[in-house]
């Protein structure tokens, strides 16, 4: 009976501290943005690089197109290519905190938190000579502390997931989720790295194949794609 009752002492502190935490946050909006204000502007956000292989190749992608995107980024990663995010800066597109390990705020008490993510700042600081402006928690999960802990930048969420972590549906069933997508102020989340648990190693390669018809696909419908900054400022 002592023990039934600690483990539901137990869910009741987890559901306190971390699943009603993201759940109000997300529902509400409550300190985040998810998408903007103005008509034919869309962001492209990715999260989890750098990578060596698919975020050099998304560089390129993005260039050949003139789109400006946001990289949230896993700060021990850019420690070991730091070219990325220096390619980053210099073209003009966002870098922010994805934590310095690719980590469950759930399971992170506060001082562990504040430690990811001023880690992951020190090292975009390091390297680009800039501080972040942005956060967003790996997988989209905050606690009890995620707000206070990151009350320096603005976290941003989305309006757009795909999927695109499963390499499976293919090229096809992700351009067309990213196509259906397609409105007005809207955050794309995409994924430059598939080295985490639940994602494919190959599901980047995917999302360029589909991420290469749904920009051509954007412009040819007029739209624009801006930065963050950009998207939320109201005309």
């Amino acid at each position: 009976m002592i023990i039934l009752s600690l483990v539901f002492l137990l869910l009741f502190v987890f559901f306190c501290y971390a699943i009603i935490p993201t759940v109000l946050i997300r529902v509400f909006s409550i300190g985040i943005m998810k998408s903007g204000n103005n008509q034919f502007q869309i962001a492209l956000t990715f999260d989890d690089g750098p990578h060596p292989e698919y975020t050099e190749k998304l560089l390129d992608l993005l260039g050949s197109y003139q789109a400006s995107a946001a990289f949230f980024i896993v700060g021990e990663r850019a420690q070991s290519h730091p070219h990325l995010l220096d390619r980053m800066c210099r073209e003009g597109h966002a870098i922010g905190i994805h934590h310095q390990t690719h980590s469950n705020s759930w399971f992170l008490l506060p001082y562990r938190l504040r430690e990811e993510i001023g880690s992951c700042a020190s090292v975009i600081k390091k390297i680009t000579g800039k501080d972040p402006l942005y956060y967003r928690p790996p997988w989209g999960r905050f606690n009890l502390f995620s707000l206070t802990a990151a009350r320096k930048y603005q976290t941003i969420m989305w309006s757009s997931i795909s999927q695109d972590w499963k390499a499976s549906q293919g090229k096809e069933k992700l351009a067309e989720r990213l196509k259906r997508d397609l409105g007005r102020g809207k955050i794309y989340l995409l994924h430059d790295n598939g080295d985490n648990p639940g994602a494919d190693e190959e599901a980047p390669a995917v999302m360029l194949e589909a991420l290469r018809e749904f920009l051509e696909f954007a412009q040819q419908k007029g739209y624009r794609f801006v930065s963050l900054d950009e998207l939320k400022k109201k005309q």
